[in-house]
């Protein structure tokens, strides 16, 4: 089981998908919604949710204010769960799930969405992961923000031109890294863009 954070949910668990997944610590995912939320890109926001395993990503967001959330992932015991963590919450139709591959699933989706968070097996080909940025840079609202959650071992992101990184910090094996639209810039803290050990 893990735990939502903060917000109208805040100290509810959710069930995970039993293997398979690898889900985002608390640690973690308390670092990227303090960001998201001193940035101020929660309230409100369609929040895209890629290789959402247990959804925990996406039902954070949604508790901190998002408006809706798409919860994309592929593993038919993932997509169990995370119909029924929707269930449990009573999320209703401010949650969507959808079983589908990631490239697939972009490549009839236009979108927009305002933050888009991926959280990719570590294993990914690299070139597979740029890939799936690409598709998801056309797809991002202006203004919007990018989360990657990655292993802190790959390196920097391969983030196509039309996306601006604004920083990254490693937790551990994990890297989280985030970028913007090239075309509008986010107020940003001054994180920079180098990772931190």
């Amino acid at each position: 089981m893990t735990r939502i954070i903060s917000g109208r949910w805040g100290g509810r668990r959710l069930a995970v998908p039993p293997r398979g997944t690898r889900p985002t610590t608390d640690r973690v995912r308390e670092a990227v919604f303090s960001r998201l939320d001193h940035q101020d890109v929660l309230r409100g926001a369609r929040v895209l949710d890629l290789f959402a395993g247990s959804g925990a990503l996406g039902f954070e967001a949604l508790s901190r204010g998002a408006s809706h959330a798409t919860l994309v992932e592929a593993d038919a015991r993932a997509v169990a769960v995370l119909r029924g963590n929707v269930r449990d919450l009573a999320a209703g139709t401010s949650a969507r799930v959808v079983k589908e591959r990631v490239r697939p699933f972009l490549s009839r989706e236009a979108g927009p969405w305002d933050v888009i968070v991926l959280d990719p097996p570590y294993d990914i080909p690299r070139e597979d992961l740029a890939a799936v940025l690409e598709a998801v840079a056309t797809r991002l609202a202006p203004g919007g923000m990018v989360v990657l959650e990655w292993a802190s071992r790959a390196g920097e992101a391969p983030w196509p031109a039309q996306l601006r990184p604004v920083a990254a910090k490693a937790y551990g094996e994990t890297a989280v890294h985030y970028a913007e639209s090239a075309a509008v810039r986010l107020d940003a803290n001054a994180d920079g863009g180098s990772v931190d050990a």
